[in-house]
């Protein structure tokens, strides 16, 4: 998925000062943008918070009544540095990638794509399609010795899941409890949606060294005994080992966590990099010609880059 605004602000993004080193419950500010023709939440990178482990971008659409709307209509548009993480629960959507990659992604099922030294995709909603859109686009920021690697799509239908009373956990990416997703990865990290019943309660393992944060996508929960409001992420920091959830209602949530991303990196558009100079170079190299990938058989054209902003983009360095 595309970041979709026009001006999009650089930032520099990363490193251990940037982590809290102890459990903390902190509601992030959330930010509405545009995706198409819909709406969706920003809820990475926000103000005071850039990052969850390598996690550097999430947003939450929906649920949307697209019965008689076309729906996730991004056109083409190149990514580098990243990973992309496609996750859905209600709907259907259509990826198109210049590798030739063109798959169907529904709800559960996990699209990765890694876009290392440059890829392009597109997303729609397939004609017909599911009468309710709602889910969530993730990125994955690459460290720096795995972030020129060749670009690869992976879909997986099936996923591993962890049961307890009333609690459904599905592993999308990553590590819970010692249980494996086949997607890969680049980093320590988690991705997990969990399925509660109302009135269940739990106390999901955490590693110590982890930061995390939750969003619930749909339902009444209770994090840590605070409130986890629809739509909102919930900052958790690190240092715990079980996290008490509990739902008041039937809910979805969403688990993300990971080591702190030590390196720090320029974020701008749907570029990943270290430098300005690079974020620049892939821009020109979009604009200019096809080195970042071409999209077949999408019907219409591919996104342009925004302008880049007046001022250099630079990276202050790693912190701590």
């Amino acid at each position: 998925m595309s970041d979709l605004e026009t001006r999009p602000v650089p930032g520099v993004i990363g490193g251990t000062a940037a982590a809290s080193a102890r459990p903390v419950l902190e509601q992030l500010p959330v930010k509405e943008v545009r995706l198409g023709e819909s709406k969706a939440l920003r809820l990475l990178p926000t103000l005071g918070r850039r990052m969850v482990g390598a996690w550097c971008f999430l947003d939450h659409y929906g649920p949307d009544d697209i019965a008689d709307a076309p729906g996730m209509q991004v056109a083409p548009h190149p990514h580098i540095g990243l990973q992309t993480v496609s996750w859905l629960h209600a709907g259907n959507v259509l990826h198109r990638d210049s590798l030739g990659s063109l798959q169907t992604i529904r709800p559960g099922e996990l699209g990765l794509m890694t876009a290392g030294r440059g890829i392009a995709h597109s997303e729609e909603s397939p004609v017909p399609h599911d009468p309710v859109l709602h889910g969530a686009q993730l990125w994955v920021a690459l460290p720096d010795g795995h972030r020129h690697t060749a670009p690869d799509f992976s879909h997986h239908a099936d996923l591993p899941v962890i049961t307890a009373p009333g609690v459904r956990a599905t592993v999308f990416l990553g590590e819970l409890d010692g249980v494996l997703s086949p997607g890969r990865v680049f980093s320590p990290i988690t991705g997990a949606d969990l399925s509660l019943d109302s009135g269940a309660r739990t106390g999901l393992p955490l590693e110590p060294d982890f930061e995390y944060a939750v969003l619930t996508m749909s339902g009444d929960v209770r994090v840590a005994d605070a409130e986890a409001p629809v739509g909102r992420l919930v900052y958790l920091g690190s240092g715990r080992d079980v996290l008490p959830l509990e739902a008041l209602s039937p809910a979805r949530v969403l688990l993300l966590g990971g080591v702190p991303f030590e390196e720090r990196l320029v974020m701008w558009w749907n570029f990943v990099a270290r430098t300005g100079e690079e974020i620049a170079a892939a821009r020109e190299a979009w604009m200019t010609g096809d080195s970042l990938g071409v999209v077949h058989g999408y019907s219409g054209p591919r996104i342009p880059a925004p302008e880049l902003p007046p001022v250099p983009l630079k990276s202050r360095g790693r912190e701590r």
